[in-house]
């Protein structure tokens, strides 16, 4: 995940992203294309505590070139009701929609996500991964999500499994399974 967001480049082979060869990016080139075309979602949120859910979103909105409307993300993230509280006024649950909305706020190409509901108990991991699913059949955005939960795998079009570093397998959904059927 790090060589394709731009920060691991050695030189031992090559990484593209929508053409650009990542890899061989000056860090201004780096930096345009983070800020641009990449959303993270931390596996621990890294949300700024003495900022509300609106300003740790706004952050980001303003270095975006398109950002979307921070009202329309927070209501995609079911958070406007939570809009002036900081970080420990609220549940796990809604830390990690205010990262995933921080994340999306920038309207970007890519979406990685680090084990995105690994923190989280069952009913919040459906939400949260029904709202990755709904990101991605409606803007479009590729979303590359690493987890050790493989029943997640089901609602992807295309599954990657890693071991020591390396991919071991690779498969293909020819039918994606909606995030609120997927059991574990």
């Amino acid at each position: 995940m790090n060589s394709i967001r731009g920060v691991d480049r050695d030189d031992s082979g090559s990484v593209y992203v929508n053409g650009q060869e990542i890899t061989a990016c000056d860090d201004d080139e780096l930096t345009e294309y983070r800020r641009n075309s990449v959303g993270f979602i931390f596996q621990f949120y890294n949300l700024v505590p003495n900022l509300t859910v609106a300003e740790n979103i706004e952050i980001i909105a303003n270095i975006s070139k398109s950002p979307l409307d921070i009202d329309t993300v927070l209501a995609a993230v079911d958070l406007e009701a939570k809009k002036r509280s900081f970080p420990r006024q609220l549940s796990g649950g809604e830390q990690q929609r205010v990262a995933i909305a921080r994340a999306i706020i920038k309207n970007p190409v890519l979406l990685l996500c680090d084990e995105p509901t690994g923190a989280l108990d069952y009913e919040t991991s459906h939400g949260v991964l029904s709202l990755l699913q709904k990101i991605n059949h409606d803007s479009g955005t590729t979303i590359l999500m690493i987890t050790h939960n493989t029943a997640i795998g089901a609602m992807a079009n295309v599954v990657y499994k890693l071991r020591g570093g390396e991919i071991v397998a690779t498969s293909r959904n020819d039918e994606t399974v909606a995030a609120e059927r997927i059991e574990w």
